[in-house]
């Protein structure tokens, strides 16, 4: 009797580590732009990327200008406080991790910023032309929704305080601190924008995301461009069809 308890608990184990195993696998679906893996076959790669394939409300977009529905659009108060930072290159972009205190309120909605990451080209288009890069800095509220800006590049001169992020670009696995850094100071002075609703533009795609793309451009030289294509030559998921969505901008 003992033996076969003891046998039925080792079986038990056994299959309770490869359920574990199976998870972690499945946790760890490897996911590219490139390939067999690119943004073609997300959906196929695990069942929580379904909405990268079933959700009408995708992102990307491309924002046509003339489409765009004028609106009493909230001001975006962006109440970014600078301190320290870690950068990371978590093997699809270069993140920048931010610590708590930072926070965007937009009308009676207040978010918290996390991080912000950049793509390349810009993963938006507006009248169907992408800029060189965009970063998309990332806001959850308290009930966990998120609030996502973004803030495209043109080529220009040197952007001064993104200097350190980009003078050192780290490895992957290979965290670089900085001691301190202003986000506030990355965004343009102009905050016109443009609102829609979307999703996560990387697996699993979810989507009720809120999203703010500002209409007037940052700058970045072409050799801090460069120095991010080194690692990554392109980041960017393709467009993804507006559907019935109403894309709104800042009157």
């Amino acid at each position: 009797m003992k033996k076969t308890i003891k046998s039925t608990i080792g079986a038990m184990l056994v299959i309770a580590a490869s359920a574990a195993g199976a998870a972690d696998h499945a946790a760890a679906a490897h996911w590219s732009y490139e390939g067999k893996t690119d943004p073609a076959h997300w959906a196929e790669l695990d069942q929580a990327n379904a909405a990268c394939k079933l959700s009408k409300e995708q992102s990307p977009i491309n924002i046509v200008e003339s489409q765009a529905k004028k609106a009493p659009l909230a001001a975006l108060d962006l109440n970014y406080v600078a301190g320290s930072a870690e950068v990371i290159n978590n093997g699809h972009t270069v993140q920048v991790n931010l610590p708590a205190g930072s926070v965007m309120k937009v009308g009676d909605q207040t978010t918290n910023l996390l991080q912000f990451h950049f793509h390349t080209p810009s993963e938006e288009k507006i009248n169907g032309v992408h800029y060189p890069m965009v970063a998309h800095f990332v806001h959850k509220n308290a009930e966990g929704k998120l609030s996502v800006v973004a803030v495209l590049f043109k080529q220009g001169r040197e952007n001064k305080t993104l200097a350190p992020v980009f003078n050192a670009l780290p490895a992957e696995g290979k965290p670089l601190q900085l001691a301190s850094f202003s986000p506030a100071d990355v965004l343009p002075a102009k905050r016109a924008y443009y609102k829609f609703m979307g999703s996560l533009t990387t697996p699993p795609c979810s989507d009720g995301v809120q999203w703010q793309v500002l209409k007037h451009p940052a700058e970045l030289s072409k050799k801090q461009l460069a120095a991010f294509r080194k690692l990554y030559k392109m980041n960017a998921r393709p467009e993804q069809p507006l559907n019935e969505r109403v894309v709104e901008v800042s009157e």
